[in-house]
C-alpha cells in the first residue's frame, strides 16, 4: 500500500494542510478537559461565576475552532482520496491498454474490472480514514496519556493493564483477517467472472435450457463469497465488544480508585472528571486505531492486487529508439508491403507451435487469401502483422522493416483491421465508422458504408447514420455488425487491410458484391483475407493454404487445384463438381 501512496505527491499541499488542521483539532480536544476541570474545581466549588463564564466562553471558542478544523480537514481528505482514486484508476486503465493478449489471459477480464473498481475503492476509503486518523488517533492517545498522568500519576496505572490488552486484541484481528480479505477479493473476482459469462452468453444459455445450471454456478460462487465474508466479519465483530468490555471495566476501575482518592483528599472532583475525559479520549483513539486495523488488511490485499497489475510488464513494447529509419536501409516505393520470413510462433505453454516456417510476400494491389481447416493458424498468422503477438522465430516485415523495430502506433497506422468477431461500441452508426479515422467527413463515412454494403440497412434505420448502436451491437444482426466493422476499416484508407474471416456472416450475394466493391477501393493497398469459404478466396491473386500451422500450398485457385491435395479437399467439401469445373 505504501508503494501506491507514493503517488500522492501531487497532493502534498492539501495533505500538509490536513495534518496541520488535525493537529490543531487534537490539541483543542486535549485542552478541553483541563478547562472543564478548572471550571469545576475553581468556578463551581468556589462559586466564582465570572470565572465560569470566562472559561466557559473560552471552551466554546476552542470547541468551535476544533469543529471548523474538523470540517475543513474532512473536506480536504475526501478531495485528496477521491483524486487519488481517480488518478489510480487512470493509471491502471492506461497501463492495461498496453497489455498484450497474453497479459489479458493471465489476469482475466473479470479480475481486471474488479481491480480497477472495487480494489481501488477499498484503498481510497482507507486513505480518507488515514488522513483523518494517522495524526489524530496517535496524538489523542499519547496526549491523553500525558494529560492523564499530569492529573494523577497513580491513577494512570490503570492504562498499564488496559492498553496492552487492547493492542493484543487489535493485533489478533489484523493477523487473522488479512488472509481472509485476500481470499474475499479472489472470490469476488470469481463471482464477477460467472456473472459476466452469464450476461454475455444469455442467448446460448436459454437456447440450451441451461438456466438452472447457471443459477447453480452463480449460487455456488455467491455462497463461496458469502461464507468467506461471514468468516471475516465474525473475526471483525469480536473487536468492538472486546474494546467496549475493556473500556467499561477501565471506567469502573477509574471511578473506584478515583473515588477512594477523593475521599482521602488526594484528588479533586474536577481532576477526576478531567481524568475520565482523558481516559475516554485514549479509549476512543484506540477504537479509531482498531477501525483502521479492520480496513487496512482489506485495503492491503487490494493494494497488492492493484500493484500486480501496475508491475506487470507487457511482453510487447516499443523499441527504445525508433529504428525504422535509423538502422534500416532505404526501401523506396514500399507502401503496404508485407513479408513473412521463416516465421514460427507458439502460444505460451503450448506443446506444439501454432505456426512453423511461414514465408510469403503480399504486395499492394494484390489480394492474398489464407484458407485452411479449423486450428490451422489462419487468425494467428494475421495477428502477427499488427503485433498482437511477437514471433518466436523469423521476421515479419512491413515496408521492409521488422515490425519489432516500429512503434506500435506507427505500425498500426498503416493497418485497417477487421476482427473475426465484429466489435462495435455504444454510440451512433457514424461514431462507430468514424472510430477508424476521427477526422473522416460525413461523405467519407457514407462512402465507406456504401462500399461495405451497409448503406441500405443504415438508411432504413430510424435515424439513419445518427441511429444508436447498443452495447456490443446488440440491436443489429451479425452480418450488419460485420459490414459496419468493414466500413470502419475502409474509412481509415490504410496501406494494409486485414480481414480475419470478416465475411462469414454475409450471404453469398452480399459477399460477392462486397468483394467486388473492395477491389475498386483497395487498388493501392495490400489486402490479406482469412476465410473459411472457397467462394470468398477463389478470385484472390494468391491463396495460402495452411495445414497444422504449415504452408501446404501457395498459388492461384487454378494452380492449387492442380498442385495441392489439401486445397482440393477443401474445395470438394464446399463446391459441386460443376462449380469446380
Amino acid at each position: 500500500m505504501i508503494k501506491l501512496f507514493k503517488q500522492l505527491k501531487p497532493f502534498s499541499l492539501p495533505i500538509a494542510v490536513i495534518l496541520l488542521l488535525v493537529f490543531l483539532q487534537s490539541m483543542g480536544d486535549l485542552y478541553l478537559p483541563t478547562l472543564m476541570s478548572d471550571i469545576v474545581d475553581r468556578g463551581i466549588v468556589r462559586q466564582e461565576q465570572a470565572y465560569i463564564w470566562r472559561i466557559g466562553g473560552f471552551m466554546l471558542l476552542v470547541a468551535g475552532g476544533g469543529a471548523i478544523c474538523s470540517i475543513i480537514s474532512s473536506f480536504l481528505s475526501a478531495k485528496v482520496a477521491m483524486g487519488f482514486g481517480r488518478n489510480t484508476r487512470s493509471r491502471v486503465f492506461s497501463h492495461v491498454e498496453n497489455f498484450t493478449l497474453t497479459e489479458f489471459d493471465k489476469l482475466g477480464t473479470a479480475s481486471l474490472i474488479t481491480r480497477t473498481t472495487n480494489d481501488i475503492t477499498q484503498v481510497q476509503t482507507v486513505l480518507m480514514m488515514l488522513l483523518r486518523m494517522m495524526v489524530g488517533a496517535p496524538m489523542m492517545m499519547i496526549g491523553g496519556i500525558i494529560m492523564a498522568v499530569s492529573e494523577n500519576a497513580k491513577l494512570s496505572l490503570v492504562f498499564v493493564v488496559v492498553i496492552p490488552v487492547l493492542a493484543l486484541a487489535i493485533a489478533y484481528v489484523g493477523i487473522k483477517g488479512l488472509p481472509l480479505f485476500k481470499a474475499n477479493q479472489l472470490k469476488l473476482d470469481n463471482l464477477n467472472l460467472v456473472l459476466r459469462e452469464h450476461l454475455i452468453g444469455i442467448r446460448v444459455i436459454r437456447s440450451f435450457n441451461r438456466i438452472q445450471h447457471e443459477q447453480k454456478r452463480f449460487s455456488a460462487a455467491n455462497k463461496d463469497l458469502t461464507d468467506t465474508a461471514i468468516k471475516v466479519n465474525k473475526i471483525m465483530a469480536l473487536l468492538m465488544p472486546m474494546m467496549m468490555f475493556v473500556m467499561n471495566f477501565s471506567m469502573i476501575g477509574i471511578l473506584y480508585f478515583g473515588g477512594m482518592r477523593i475521599d482521602s483528599g488526594e484528588l479533586q472532583v474536577g481532576s477526576l472528571m478531567a481524568f475520565i475525559q482523558y481516559a475516554m479520549q485514549i479509549m476512543f483513539s484506540l477504537i479509531m486505531v482498531s477501525m483502521m486495523f479492520v480496513l487496512i488488511p482489506r485495503a492491503s490485499a487490494s493494494a497488492i492486487r492493484i500493484n500486480e497489475v501496475l508491475d506487470m510488464v507487457p511482453e510487447i513494447t516499443d523499441p527504445k529508439v525508433n529504428t525504422s529509419l535509423a538502422n534500416q536501409p532505404p526501401q523506396p516505393d514500399l507502401h503496404g508491403c508485407v513479408d513473412f520470413k521463416n516465421v514460427s510462433f507458439s502460444y505460451p505453454g503450448a506443446e506444439q507451435p501454432a505456426l512453423s516456417d511461414i514465408s510469403f510476400s503480399a504486395r499492394p494491389g494484390e489480394v492474398t487469401a489464407i484458407i485452411g481447416g479449423t486450428g490451422s493458424g489462419k487468425s494467428t498468422l494475421l495477428s502477427l502483422i499488427p503485433r498482437f503477438y511477437d514471433v518466436v522465430e523469423g521476421e515479419v516485415l512491413v515496408d521492409g522493416v521488422d515490425v519489432r523495430n516500429l512503434t506500435q502506433e506507427e505500425l498500426r497506422d498503416k493497418i485497417g483491421y477487421v476482427p473475426q468477431k465484429a466489435v462495435l461500441f455504444t454510440g451512433t452508426v457514424t461514431e462507430n465508422i468514424r472510430y477508424g479515422m476521427k477526422e473522416a467527413t460525413d461523405e467519407e463515412v457514407q462512402h465507406a458504408a456504401e462500399v461495405a454494403q451497409a448503406l441500405d440497412f443504415v438508411s432504413e434505420m430510424k435515424d439513419g447514420f445518427d441511429s444508436e448502436i447498443a452495447q456490443g451491437g446488440g440491436n443489429i444482426s451479425g452480418g450488419q455488425k460485420q459490414r459496419l466493422s468493414i466500413a470502419r476499416a475502409l474509412v481509415r484508407k490504410p496501406e494494409i487491410y486485414l480481414f480475419d474471416d470478416s465475411f462469414s456472416a454475409l450471404d453469398f450475394k452480399t459477399d460477392a458484391k462486397l468483394r467486388a466493391a473492395l477491389r475498386g477501393e483497395t487498388l493501392e493497398s495490400t489486402v490479406l483475407i482469412v476465410a473459411q469459404r472457397v467462394s470468398t478466396v477463389m478470385d484472390a491473386d494468391r491463396i495460402i493454404v495452411l495445414e497444422e500451422g504449415r504452408i501446404a500450398g501457395i498459388g492461384s485457385h487454378s494452380e492449387l487445384l492442380a498442385s495441392s491435395d489439401v486445397y482440393r479437399e477443401i474445395v470438394a467439401s464446399q463446391l459441386s463438381e460443376e462449380e469446380i469445373a
